[in-house]
């Protein structure tokens, strides 16, 4: 992506982040950035794309094969027009539309990073085909895992349903001795997990 398009990009992902499309925190995409440039995934899967722009800036910059997964018919349209005014070259990025629940499971080969940043009830059902899609050495980045840090303290009683549902996620993953986590307190929190080989 050259600098005049890259400005364009910027300022439209702004955009976005002020108005409805939850686009992840700017730490949370350097991290991304910052990952993928060490490791080069050449197959990225992204969960909750919104409006593509992460997904846009991983095949973009680090020059990976997105699979990018949105439900909200507006953002997966939103993401198509994102496709044209910013080709991601030299990467590609594929839109399925849909219920991430529904579409995991019906895919089959090896990612090499899933970036899982869709609806946070849905972390814990979405958690063992996150696990079976990555390879081994891969890496799960969950986005928005600490909320505030009520995850960790006494969330306000109308998010508590959402805490435990994060709370049950957590403990899957911290529990499954195949993954090596560390948490970043970027956003509202992120998990890096690294799956063993």
């Amino acid at each position: 992506m050259e600098e005049d398009a890259r400005d364009h990009f910027q300022a439209a992902r702004e955009a976005a982040k002020r108005g409805r499309d939850p686009t992840c925190a700017d730490e949370t995409l350097a991290l991304l950035l910052g990952h993928a440039s060490r490791v080069r995934p050449a197959k990225v899967l992204e969960i909750g794309a919104g409006e593509g722009f992460t997904s846009i800036a991983l095949a973009a910059f680090a020059g990976a094969e997105v699979t990018a997964v949105e439900k909200d018919a507006a953002r997966a349209q939103a993401m198509r027009e994102n496709l044209l005014r910013y080709p991601p070259s030299p990467g590609s990025v594929s839109l399925l539309e849909g219920d991430a629940g529904e579409i995991l499971p019906r895919l089959n080969g090896a990612f090499d990073l899933i970036f899982l940043d869709g609806p946070k009830v849905q972390y814990r059902r979405y958690f063992a085909d996150c696990k079976r899609l990555l390879k081994g050495g891969g890496t799960l980045v969950s986005d928005d895992v600490l909320l505030r840090g009520w995850v960790r303290g006494d969330p306000p009683k109308k998010r508590r349903m959402l805490v435990r549902h994060l709370r049950e996620f957590l403990d899957l993953l911290e529990g499954d001795g195949d993954f090596q986590t560390q948490y970043f307190e970027y956003g509202e929190g992120v998990a890096v997990s690294v799956k063993r080989t």
